[in-house]
């Protein structure tokens, strides 16, 4: 996707970085309770114009507890904005740290570990007294017997094949993307979450080793590795390059024509796949996701279903989707820290009978292709650059009003789900019983379907009819479930997080917000991205959107290209709000 900060400012950005990290351990006062204490250090692991990260590590000198509550307060307003391994919670200057259920335990000497990422507005002072379930901190010398340091990540689950994590997200800071938050704090109120961390998408060949404008693949993993510090953190990588990609739209249409599989292999995936295996990011956790809105076409849009196009059927014919797929999963699979997620579309699209078992046997052929195997698949990944809500609150699949059920609603039309988490985690389900491994995780695209704002229901609707009962109290305020390009009224979703739930392993921002869908109108390119009507808001629309209006916003710019008017609007109606 099109960038336009200076390479060179963005590397000396970075190298200011560097010089503004710190490490402080910090002792609290004399405790008044013999029975308990604690030693905290507080690490400062990177720190970049009003942004930091910070890891903070427990050790317990006292008696054995089943849970603790760390709390602290900062003198300079500092603010924390996302963390990770406790649940952290902040009023004005005091902050609660408390343990999740996997690593609340401390035995005597036993220690654990926290992050988080925070803002600041110029000193970053580190805190000076801390107390550990009400006690404070006294910095008592460890205790002779060896400490027992219960696990940082949940130990419900056996590690995965290969000895990597089976969740990588969990105990993880997550990579920030410079470019992405250079264009993000530029913004009018944009600093509250241009520290959060984003997709990188690798949309075309040349975007591997970077342009003039765009840093490079191994100028975003050297800046991970200067983010990273002492703790883990992970990456997030879009392969996105597909020969014919997206077949059945035209604004993320690629490079590549149809029958360029060799051209995809040799000079996109094996050239990313050597960056990669450099010894030099054997430390990073690269999370990929796979080919969005790829192999879901080959199940919806082709002969004999109603929204076919020609080119889908080309790409199903000659198999060119399969076998990239399973190429990079291949690939990319072999290689010890990549965790390789596959795009499986969203509820909206897949959520239909006919529709979703047919594509997770789609999944299990491309997983199968190319010499990859399913051992390849880390997990999937739903809801990448769509809008559909997280949850739905005021109505359900079972829910019926005046003897009509909901899924004959207008809105849910059928579909078996009416949110992206009961949609993942029956996907997920569904998968494993094709034969995936039982620890497959999910991830959850949240950057743009918070649908907060005044618009928000706080209930459901009236219980007239069942339209009105469900158009009542959707968050989802979309005209159709098939508008995808720059949806007017959407605003950012639940912030990334660690496992939010049952199977998924992370809810993430892929699709970095303020990023365009699509152009607006025809804008002549290099990039192979053409003039989807979907992405013109007086387009009156087609069958996959139930001859709809489009709903996007006027005066796009390209796809990938920043779109200042989206991202405000993303940020006037976030939810959680900002």
């Amino acid at each position: 996707m099109s960038r336009s900060i200076p390479r060179t400012a963005l590397l000396a950005a970075l190298s200011l970085v560097t010089a503004a990290g710190a490490t402080a351990t910090v002792f609290g006062t004399s405790a008044g309770a013999a029975a308990a204490g604690c030693k905290v250090e507080y690490q400062i692991t990177n720190q970049w114009n009003t942004g930091f990260g910070a890891n903070v590590i427990v050790t317990n000198t006292g008696d054995p507890v089943a849970s603790w509550t760390l709390e602290w307060s900062y003198a300079n307003g500092q603010q924390v904005t996302q963390g990770w391994n406790a649940t952290i919670s902040q009023s004005g200057a005091a902050v609660t740290a408390k343990s999740m259920s996997y690593n609340g335990s401390l035995a005597t000497g036993g220690s654990t570990s926290f992050g988080f990422n925070g803002s600041h507005t110029g000193t970053n002072s580190v805190p000076t007294v801390f107390k550990l379930n009400g006690v404070t901190c006294n910095g008592a010398t460890d205790p002779t017997t060896p400490p027992t340091t219960p696990p940082t990540t949940p130990p419900t689950t056996p590690p995965a094949p290969g000895g990597k994590a089976d969740n990588p997200y969990a105990g993880a800071k997550v990579y920030v993307n410079p470019e992405w938050s250079a264009h993000a704090a530029a913004e009018p109120g944009g600093s509250r979450v241009s520290n959060q961390p984003t997709g990188i998408w690798l949309d075309r060949i040349a975007l591997v080793n970077g342009t003039s404008t765009t840093m490079g693949l191994r100028d975003h993993l050297d800046a991970a590795l200067t983010q990273k510090g002492s703790g883990e953190l992970v990456v997030q990588l879009v392969i996105y390059n597909l020969p014919g990609r997206d077949c059945s739209a035209l604004a993320s249409n690629g490079e590549l024509g149809p029958t360029e599989i060799d051209k995809y292999k040799t000079q996109y995936i094996d050239p990313i796949a050597a960056i990669l295996a450099d010894p030099k990011y054997a430390g990073l956790r690269i999370v990929t996701a796979v080919e969005i809105d790829s192999l879901p076409n080959l199940v919806t849009n082709v002969s004999g279903r109603p929204t076919a196009t020609a080119n889908c059927d080309v790409m199903k014919t000659n198999g060119n989707y399969v076998k990239g797929v399973g190429y990079a999963l291949n690939k990319l699979g072999s290689i010890a820290n990549v965790y390789n997620y596959v795009d499986a579309g969203h509820h909206g699209w897949l959520g239909w009978d006919d529709n979703f078992g047919a594509s997770a046997e789609m999944f299990r052929q491309a997983a199968t292709a190319e010499g990859s195997t399913l051992s390849n698949v880390h997990g999937f990944i739903v809801n990448t650059a769509n809008y559909s809500a997280l949850k739905e609150d005021h109505f359900k699949i079972e829910d019926s009003v005046n003897g009509t059920p909901v899924r004959q609603s207008k809105w849910v039309d059928w579909n078996r789900y009416t949110d992206e988490l009961s949609y993942a985690q029956a996907m997920r389900t569904r998968l494993v019983s094709l034969g995936f491994d039982a620890n497959i995780g999910m991830l959850i695209d949240t950057s743009r379907n918070g649908w907060g704002g005044a618009a928000r229901p706080t209930g459901p609707g009236a219980p007239t009819s069942v339209d009105t009962y469900v158009n009542g109290g959707r968050y989802d305020r979309r005209i159709h479930l098939g508008n995808w390009c720059n949806q007017a009224g959407a605003g950012l979703g639940e912030r990334p997080q660690a496992a939010p739930a049952a199977g998924i392993d992370a809810y993430v921002w892929m699709k970095p917000p303020g990023e365009s869908d699509g152009a607006s109108k025809e804008i002549p390119n290099n990039e192979g991205k053409g003039f989807d009507r979907m992405c013109d808001p007086t387009y009156t629309g087609n069958v996959r959107n139930g001859n709809s209006m489009s709903g996007s916003l006027p005066d796009a710019p390209l796809a990938g290209q920043w779109f200042s008017a989206q991202f405000q609007e993303l940020m006037k109606n976030a939810y959680p709000a900002l």
